[in-house]
């Protein structure tokens, strides 16, 4: 395991694929100021050395959320400049160079969802519960919820867990498309070390399209949109990689698409 500068944040590599763990379980994983600038490191690394990466938390939770007994003390600059760190770290992995995949388990709460929210994939084990009581707290969201929380699970679903506190289960979590695959307990990690491969397993080229056209094309008008996507299509499958990769499925050198569980093409 790779130390980082502080033990707030835990980093390990395994083949091409990058963990990292919130460690300040004592707390339930509540973000200040030092967690977020360890998990910037860490979020920084996992670009620079791994193809994918998989965000979790030590402990009985994934992330209570902002750390309220610090944040408290904060003046209204001093919030302010808060929230844009909040910002500026999350887009490091939801408009970074590779996949994340948050495993989520027990709490995830305020800006642990909004945490989560800025992951490519989402993974809830039985335990995890899902709230945004910052209206109770007289707060609002501040990691980025009303864009990537609200674009989840829609405004009307957000409004209301904000205005009245309410609590979702893991399975109601996933009707509500705040995640996308649903395990046992403890089988979150599992899961996304299986998917991570896969993806790492995929074109660079084709996995740096996905993270960046398919999230700012929803917000172009549609023959915007429609442009773009010719762009990056046009870009990505007349790539030496897409040509090698093309001229093995016509070969037969790799398996169809079929009913039966996927594997990775390859990995480089």
């Amino acid at each position: 395991m790779t130390r980082l500068k502080t033990d707030l944040v835990t980093y390990e590599l395994e083949a091409d694929i990058a963990l990292i763990g919130l460690n300040r379980a004592a707390k339930r994983n509540a973000i200040d100021d030092d967690l977020l600038n360890a998990l910037t490191e860490a979020i920084a690394k996992a670009t620079k050395e791994a193809k994918a990466a998989i965000l979790f938390g030590h402990g009985e939770h994934f992330c209570a959320g902002l750390d309220l007994a610090k944040h408290a003390r904060k003046t209204p600059v001093e919030a302010l400049k808060t929230s844009r760190h909040w910002h500026a770290a999350f887009d490091l992995i939801g408009r970074g160079d590779i996949p994340f995949i948050a495993v989520l388990h027990g709490g995830v709460i305020g800006g642990g969802l909004e945490l989560a929210a800025s992951a490519h994939i989402r993974i809830a084990d039985e335990s995890a519960f899902f709230a945004l009581p910052e209206g109770s707290r007289g707060l609002f969201v501040g990691g980025g919820g009303s864009v990537r929380v609200a674009r989840l699970m829609g405004v009307a679903r957000m409004t209301d867990m904000m205005l009245t506190g309410r609590l979702l289960s893991a399975r109601e979590g996933c009707e509500a498309n705040l995640v996308q695959y649903s395990v046992e307990k403890g089988q979150g990690l599992a899961k996304a070390k299986e998917l991570a491969a896969r993806m790492a397993g995929n074109a660079p080229l084709s996995n740096f399209a996905i993270l960046h056209a398919l999230p700012r094309i929803q917000d172009m008008a549609q023959e915007d949109g429609l442009f773009v996507e010719s762009l990056m299509s046009a870009f990505t499958q007349t790539s030496p990689e897409a040509k090698s990769r093309i001229e093995d499925f016509l070969n037969k050198r790799v398996v169809p698409v079929s009913g039966k569980k996927p594997k990775p093409i390859r990995s480089k």
